[in-house]
């Protein structure tokens, strides 16, 4: 199976990158193989998102003071 792949240039905050350095070292995995997985978390997250606000879009819009009150008199708060 052949992948291809891009090079990047990421640059961490020190102690991010001690701690992809120890995960690494200890679930004997590269520090590309955490960054990879962690990204395409992040983007099914957002995919899971986008197909949440199109299934909502349509749904009347409430203020947030009318939540409040609406919580309030259904005894939520």
């Amino acid at each position: 199976m052949s992948t291809q792949t891009k090079r990047a240039t990421i640059y961490f905050d020190p102690e991010i990158h001690r701690a992809l350095k120890l995960k690494a070292l200890e679930t004997s995995r590269s520090i590309t193989d955490l960054v990879n997985q962690a990204v395409k978390e992040a983007l099914a997250e957002d995919v899971e998102d986008i197909f949440t606000y199109e299934e909502r879009k349509n749904e009347p819009l409430i203020s947030y003071d009318q939540m409040v009150k609406k919580l309030r008199k259904d005894g939520r708060i």
